[in-house]
């Protein structure tokens, strides 16, 4: 039988139809199937790298936000009370000074001098130091209250008191003890020193002159000392100068020419 020769792309047409007619195509085996579905499996069943995320912050519970408003209130209540407690301890310090002040002549009344004479005896026993005390007693005052009134009175007190601060240093204290009575208090005087300092006070008192009602006024004080050291106490001391301020106020009344 003649043989046709083939030409050009005939050729793969060809060898393709032998082919076919040949031995059947293989059928993929099952193992071939089963290896990818093997690789398939293997391939989910690589575990990928974990990566950690950072923790948020957990959220604050309910029971401490309950918690934490009572306590700022409670905060906010004690500042309250202290700042109450400042106002109230410094109207009381207002108080105490006041009662201790002589509202008139702006000095130590009886409680505030003797309260002042107790601490200074307490500094003498410690310390060693010396004091003197003087008792004054204004005279005629009465009088003068009687005839122009308790307003020219007050003025007489006033420049009584006048005299007293400037013959005195500022360690020293002055007091009203009472009515026409004043106290001094001064300190590291000698007996000699504190008698000429009474009698300076006198004379600078016996030097005021005061016009009421068109009339010259003169008052007078009488002085009476009292040397106090680390052995004595206030209540002796103040009855030790009261008994020589009478005294002295004895010898010097006919002495004075009332001016009234």
């Amino acid at each position: 039988m003649p043989v046709k020769r083939i030409k050009g792309r005939n050729v793969k047409k060809a060898r393709g139809k032998v082919a076919r007619r040949g031995s059947p195509a293989r059928k993929p085996s099952r193992s071939a199937g089963g290896g990818k579905q093997a690789r398939k499996s293997a391939a989910k069943s690589v575990t990928k790298p974990t990566v950690k995320k950072a923790a948020k912050p957990a959220p604050p519970k309910a029971g401490r936000g309950r918690a934490a408003a009572p306590l700022a209130k409670a905060k906010r209540q004690v500042a309250a009370l202290k700042a109450e407690l400042a106002a109230a301890q410094a109207r009381i310090d207002e108080l105490q000074a006041w009662a201790d002040t002589d509202f008139l002549l702006n000095i130590y009344n009886r409680r505030g001098f003797e309260r002042e004479l107790e601490r200074s005896i307490a500094y003498l026993r410690r310390y060693g130091a010396t004091a003197v005390l003087i008792v004054l007693d204004v005279d005629r005052l009465k009088p003068i209250n009687d005839t122009f009134g308790h307003a020219a009175g007050d003025i007489v007190l006033k420049g009584v008191v006048a005299v007293l601060m400037r013959h005195v240093r500022s360690s020293d204290v002055v007091g009203r003890l009472g009515g026409d009575e004043f106290g001094v208090l001064l300190w590291n005087l000698t007996q000699a020193d504190a008698l000429a300092k009474a009698r300076a006070l006198e004379d600078a008192i016996d030097q005021l002159t005061f016009m009421f009602k068109g009339r010259s006024v003169v008052a007078g004080a009488s002085a009476g000392i009292a040397l106090i050291g680390p052995a004595d106490d206030a209540a002796a001391a103040m009855e030790a100068a009261d008994r020589a301020m009478y005294a002295r106020k004895s010898a010097r009344r006919g002495g004075l020419l009332s001016a009234l």
